[in-house]
């Protein structure tokens, strides 16, 4: 039975309290003044339009190869040979016998090596890229200077919204429907 009444007591006290902390309330609110806000759209100029840029950073992995040394010091004694006329024999005897040797298999032949052999290694190459997020904007409305940053670009002229409320301290304002 105590815990019963317990809760029907905190009730009823609440129910006591409850109109003279409304009563306070309202009056206040009878002493408040709403203050509408004056609301208007208009242009202003644009000065100067800065972008803000983002800069992304990648990377990925690349082959990058160097020849040999005993490989480009073979190449340069190719090539002389070649000019002397001795190398361009040689070649047109090597396919000529290739050419007999095969007996006409339809085996396809594998690729033939370069005569370069190169020293490659993987790499991983930074790029960077810069992309503009926002822009810095620097205007003038009905003389004063203002600098804002906007999404993008706005041209020659920015709508601007132009917002009048008197000062009355402690006032509530209300934005206009």
């Amino acid at each position: 039975m105590r815990f019963v009444l317990l809760p029907s007591l905190i009730c009823l006290l609440g129910w006591q309290v409850a109109p003279a902390w409304a009563a306070e309330s309202d009056a206040d609110a009878r002493n408040r003044v709403v203050v509408m806000e004056n609301v208007k759209l208009d242009y202003a100029q644009v000065l100067n339009v800065e972008p803000v840029y983002q800069t992304l950073r990648a990377s990925r992995t690349e082959e990058q190869c160097e020849p040999e040394a005993g490989a480009a010091a073979a190449q340069a004694g190719a090539a002389t040979g070649e000019a002397q006329g001795e190398g361009r024999i040689s070649k047109m005897m090597d396919s000529v016998k290739d050419v007999f040797s095969r007996r006409h298999d339809t085996v396809v032949p594998a690729p033939a090596p370069t005569s370069t052999r190169r020293n490659c290694r993987v790499v991983e190459v930074g790029r960077e890229f810069r992309r503009p997020i926002a822009y810095d904007v620097d205007y003038v409305y009905k003389g004063t200077k203002y600098r804002s940053r906007l999404p993008e670009d706005p041209g020659n002229r920015l709508r601007v919204r132009v917002s009048v409320t008197p000062y009355i301290p402690d006032a509530i304002v209300q934005p206009p429907r």
